[in-house]
């Protein structure tokens, strides 16, 4: 066995029983891309050793999504996919486990109608409602990971070979997984523990207010009483351990949603629904988007933020180290798993219910009530810079620094 396959293998071992940890006698659902086959079928073995009572892979391609928006009649993007929404809702309520696999091209859907993409997105999100609440409220273990595809290999490492391009991109990913160490999952105890204790600091300080400043931003994000910081692990409703990212550097809670004023800039460029938006600002007022501006894919960001009302809103604010590994790296990805861990980042649409105290057991409706966002989407964009200011503000109005030139200031 190669040292690639060798790491991927540890990868595969860290999925299972970090990630997800799964349990004896649990389900598991693979969503993943054909391209991440190798990967997939070492994730069903390493459920089966653990345990598990049945794991279902649902496949997809890119060049068939593709064929479907390029040829599909109009309609059939209106059609909510009830179906596929039924069968993941019944694997929560049965405290199943998920994971999705992502490796699809950045530029996967570009030049299609922005209108089909818009469509496809709010029928989703709209089916997918009572499933992204049970995600959000930690009703079950769920995993986000990634593997390399040919086409997202060559849209991050242009100018080398096809293989290389490929190589390159699988020991980015399993780098910044800690799969290049001798014990990934030693790794993962000990990076959790230090997460944490940056969320223990910040819970103890209960800011009412972020102010953010930087070049192209001068943002202030009131936050909701009683939120809570959060880091790498979450708890299920059966009293598991999870990791919903592999990899996560960020610390993170919810902003109160209708309390985000100013204006904010993106670092990096994002890569929402098969296309790219690229160095957008956007302007708030009592925490909603009242402009938007983008050199790269405003049709697309506009799109996003017509999804419902909630879209306009704010639901997590995450804080991230410049230092940070993958920032550390220089690589851009072109890949929200990715590229948030290298920056501060923020996410319009809905909020997390675990990030306000007793928030896993309310309604929808009860979590509005306490301030947090409610959408049918959840979507990152990154704003950290090595110019990134962060000042947290007290109650009584005192202010204390956070981040200062894009790192921790504590």
């Amino acid at each position: 066995m190669s040292k690639l396959q060798q790491q991927i293998e540890r990868y595969a071992d860290l999925i299972i029983r970090v990630g997800v940890r799964i349990q004896p006698g649990q389900k598991l659902a693979i969503n993943a891309t054909l391209d991440s086959a190798d990967l997939v079928r070492g994730l069903v073995r390493k459920a089966y050793e653990a345990g598990a009572y049945s794991v279902k892979v649902n496949w997809s391609d890119d060049t068939i999504a593709r064929t479907r928006y390029e040829l599909a009649p109009d309609e059939a993007f209106l059609e909510e996919p009830k179906w596929y929404a039924g069968e993941m809702t019944e694997l929560g309520e049965q405290g199943g486990a998920a994971i999705s696999v992502v490796s699809s091209d950045p530029d996967l859907l570009k030049g299609i109608d922005k209108q089909r993409i818009v469509n496809h997105q709010k029928t989703y999100g709209k089916a997918m409602a009572a499933y992204r609440q049970m995600t959000q409220s930690d009703k079950f273990s769920w995993c986000v990971v990634a593997a390399p595809s040919k086409a997202w290999a060559a849209k991050v490492f242009p100018g080398s070979t096809e293989e290389e391009q490929y190589i390159s991109l699988w020991n980015s990913i399993l780098k910044a997984v800690r799969c290049d160490l001798d014990d990934p999952v030693a790794a993962w105890e000990e990076h959790i523990a230090s997460l944490n204790s940056r969320s223990e600091h910040l819970n103890a300080r209960k800011y009412k207010k972020l102010h953010y400043t930087a070049p192209g931003t001068d943002l202030t994000i009131e936050l909701p009483e009683g939120h809570l910081w959060v880091a790498a692990d979450s708890v299920n409703e059966a009293g598991i351990p999870f990791v919903a990212n592999l990899p996560t550097e960020e610390v993170f809670t919810a902003a109160k949603a209708d309390g985000v004023n100013g204006y904010v800039s993106s670092t990096k460029p994002l890569s929402y629904g098969g296309t790219i938006i690229d160095n957008f600002k956007l302007t708030f007022e009592n925490g909603s988007v009242v402009k938007a501006e983008a050199e790269r894919g405003l049709e697309t960001l506009e799109g996003l933020l017509e999804m419902d009302a909630g879209a306009r809103r704010i639901g997590e604010v995450a804080l991230v180290p410049f230092d940070s590994p993958i920032s550390r790296s220089n690589i851009l990805y072109y890949n929200t798993l990715f590229d948030e861990n290298a920056s501060n980042h923020l996410a319009l649409g809905s909020a997390y219910a675990f990030n306000i105290e007793g928030g896993k057991g309310l309604s929808q409706e009860e979590l509005a009530a306490r301030g947090l966002n409610t959408s049918i989407t959840h979507v990152d964009f990154m704003i950290g810079s090595a110019d990134m200011n962060i000042d947290g503000i007290a109650e009584d109005g005192s202010v204390e620094p956070i981040f200062r030139a894009g790192n921790w200031a504590f």
